[in-house]
């Protein structure tokens, strides 16, 4: 009977997610297999002709099930890197994304090095507050979000890169921002206009958080909550970033 070594099981999983419309089948491979067999990426190809153990072949069955159901890979792992630090990610939250990033670098080149108060709204795992504090010592952040299940992920986070005590995480949501004021808010809202959710990929529309996702009809009735706040809750001065959707920019402004 041939066995199953990890080269030979590699180039099934890839072929098998790439006909079942899977992106990035083969990078998606590598991951789960090298999650599975606890090794990185180049330890796969250095233990190519290594034959998978039993409880190892279950595990990583058990992941390529997930994933041609579509369940992000970021959730079969357990954890994403954003703004190269590694933080703990599942389905309670919205998977940080690299266009995120930008909205960290813009906060960074636009106040100045501290100390300052900064409101992360809708924080979510915390990957906004967590790069930002891992940037600026000087800096103090109140993060908050409306799901108790998100907050708990995102103390985890912030603790285990040692920020817990300069990141206070708060149960609230947008109709109500904690007393300022506040030298800069930043936000990653819900963007996404509802009668766009049934259109979106399988990955984000049957795993991700609804509630992290769509801002109303339009997609924009975050932005006129945080908006109607901007006077009370910032100093004199002080800035609102925000990411928004594709097309989203100008009513935003």
């Amino acid at each position: 009977m041939e066995r199953w070594t990890v080269l030979r099981i590699l180039k099934w999983t890839a072929n098998y997610f790439f006909e079942r419309g899977i992106d990035g089948p083969r990078l998606d491979a590598e991951l789960l297999l090298a999650e599975a067999l606890d090794l990185d990426r180049v330890g796969l190809y250095l233990n190519y002709d290594r034959p998978l153990k039993d409880t190892e072949l279950d595990r990583f069955r058990d992941y390529v099930r997930r994933r041609v159901n579509h369940e992000p890979v970021q959730y079969i792992l357990g954890c994403t890197e954003f703004w190269s630090l590694n933080l703990r990610v599942d389905s309670r939250v919205l998977i940080p994304r690299a266009d995120t990033e930008v909205l960290v670098e813009e906060a960074l080149a636009s106040a100045q090095d501290g100390p300052l108060r900064i409101l992360d709204v809708g924080t979510g795992s915390g990957a906004i507050s967590i790069a930002l504090a891992s940037e600026r010592p000087n800096w103090q952040f109140t993060a908050i979000d409306v799901c108790p299940h998100a907050l708990a992920l995102a103390s985890h986070n912030s603790e285990q890169h040692g920020l817990k005590e300069r990141i206070r995480f708060m149960e609230a949501d947008l109709s109500e921002l904690p007393e300022g004021p506040f030298d800069l808010i930043v936000s990653n809202p819900p963007y996404i206009p509802a009668s766009d959710w049934d259109g979106l990929m399988a990955e984000v529309r049957d795993h991700e958080p609804r509630l992290a996702l769509v801002g109303g009809t339009d997609g924009l009735d975050a932005y006129r909550l945080l908006t109607a706040q901007v006077e009370q809750g910032l100093v004199c001065g002080g800035g609102l970033l925000v990411e928004v959707g594709i097309g989203q920019a100008s009513q935003v402004a």
